[in-house]
């Protein structure tokens, strides 16, 4: 027998078969294209290539999100929060009136209830975030939960460990999730020292073989804090040093950012978020009670905004925040203005924001000046002419790396979180945006933005049509493995 011959027919049927599954599994056109000719043309290490990354965890579902075994208990709580979205709607102004149709796809897709009665503050910067959360986490009476993609054991990082140690001790319930491939710091020691002093923590979806693990591509991206129900923070920054620009605190780059504090029913959605997610790497289950979910009526009426949490990932139906994203710029009329460190958007995207430019809006869209990963770089640089084109300003931020992920649609809207522009938050990583339907802060948002932009340098047309032919190949070049990124 020719045993060489064998082998060779063997590893065709695997690699059919293997490209069935791409097929069969992958959702993204482009995606499919590129897993299949990774697999192909790249013997044996393509296949282990789509296996180690590209496995469609959404059609698999990673993770039930169900939290209510009572059937009874769920009806109601539907019943509730369509009648919590319907006052909403009623007394709501014409930020809501204007965008109904943004606030209904996430009532109808996940039963993210649209709330009013919210305190929201704008955090820019950790050095307004960080300040913000200390004092709020002192506060705490019952239950603090913590959920973040990368914590260091860092200052910050040990100055918040102590407090969440101290209010521990005092008999507050303390829950930690942490992404155990971007805060893998904190194996070594914090970990054990958190959990020594009675906080729970557990890592999100844990790595025991960072080289292979098809996991490490499903990352929690997630920044999430609530406190005893009604605070909750959101947003971009992590937790981390080189977010605060002080003197004296080592950073050589300025890091530019975004985060919300949200105080009142908004807090809910990111409630049952934790709890979802708790449920599945703490192997124990929480139940929804008065106390992860006081009652409306027990929340003092500190502002009037409106809100509204969009979230997706893996575990998700459909890409939700991506539909968001969608919908709000299909929405607007006037102004679109987007802050993103990472853009690499599908062909959804880039056809939305080409129309509204085309269509007479006036689009805006800021990116880092000097990026912390090339390749990305190197790929988002490749979408810039296309919408150049069309009419969309191009602006690159100087005066460090802007982290921030932003959207403002007609200073109506604003949408603030951890979800990047890219293939990777709208379909492989946990994700988390704030969507705020009032006037007040989507126009602090704007402002923010346009104060940014002054640090920025904007990209001329003719210029950059005419950058020369091997920085465009490298750039398409790195387009066609943008969507494995």
């Amino acid at each position: 027998m020719d045993w060489l011959l064998l082998a060779q027919i063997v590893y065709v049927l695997i690699l059919i078969v293997v490209c069935g599954k791409i097929i069969y599994d992958t959702r993204s056109n482009v995606k499919t294209l590129a897993y299949l000719l990774v697999a192909i043309f790249i013997p044996i290490l393509g296949m282990l290539f789509y296996f180690t990354i590209g496995i469609n965890y959404r059609k698999h579902k990673m993770y039930s999100k169900k939290i209510l075994d009572d059937n009874d208990l769920a009806k109601h709580l539907k019943e509730d929060i369509l009648h919590i979205s319907e006052k909403a709607f009623a007394k709501g102004g014409s930020a809501v009136r204007d965008n109904k149709e943004l606030a209904v796809l996430l009532l109808s897709d996940i039963n993210s209830a649209l709330t009013e009665g919210n305190h929201v503050k704008l955090l820019v910067n950790g050095e307004k975030k960080f300040p913000e959360v200390i004092s709020a986490l002192k506060e705490a009476k019952h239950h603090i939960h913590i959920e973040y993609y990368i914590y260091d054991d860092d200052t910050i990082g040990r100055e918040i460990e102590q407090l969440l140690i101290q209010k521990a001790k005092e008999g507050v319930d303390v829950r930690f999730i942490y992404d155990d491939f971007g805060s893998r710091s904190l194996r070594k020691g914090m970990v054990g020292r958190l959990e020594e002093a009675g906080v729970k923590s557990f890592p999100f979806y844990r790595i025991r073989f960072i080289a292979l693990a098809n996991r490490i591509n499903y990352r929690n991206h997630r920044k999430i804090i609530v406190i005893d129900g009604q605070t909750a923070f959101i947003g971009g920054i992590n937790v981390s040093d080189k977010y605060i620009n002080q003197n004296g605190n080592g950073n050589t780059l300025f890091w530019r950012d975004t985060h919300l504090r949200i105080d009142g029913p908004g807090v809910y959605y990111l409630q049952y978020l934790f709890l979802c997610d708790w449920n599945f790497c703490a192997g124990n289950r929480l139940k929804p009670d008065t106390s992860f979910f006081p009652s409306m009526d027990s929340f003092p009426k500190k502002g009037k905004k409106l809100v509204q949490i969009a979230a997706s990932g893996p575990d998700s139906d459909m890409p939700t925040i991506l539909f968001s994203l969608l919908q709000a710029i299909n929405l607007a009329e006037k102004e679109i203005l987007i802050t993103t460190p990472y853009f690499i958007p599908g062909e959804s995207l880039m056809d939305a924001l080409c129309i509204a430019s085309l269509g007479g809006l006036s689009v805006k869209l800021l990116v880092p000046g000097v990026s912390d990963s090339k390749l990305v770089n190197a790929a988002s640089s490749s979408y810039y002419e296309e919408l150049l084109h069309a009419g969309v300003e191009i602006y690159l931020y100087q005066k460090g790396f802007v982290h921030a992920k932003t959207l403002v649609a007609d200073r109506k809207v604003a949408i603030i979180g951890t979800a990047n522009m890219d293939t990777r938050s709208f379909d492989l990583n946990f994700e988390v945006n704030a969507v705020v339907y009032d006037e007040e802060l989507a126009n602090e948002l704007a402002d923010v933005f346009y104060d940014d932009l002054k640090d920025a340098e904007k990209i001329e047309k003719e210029s950059w049509n005419q950058r020369g032919r091997m920085k465009k190949l490298t750039e398409r070049t790195a387009r066609l493995v943008s969507p494995l990124l």
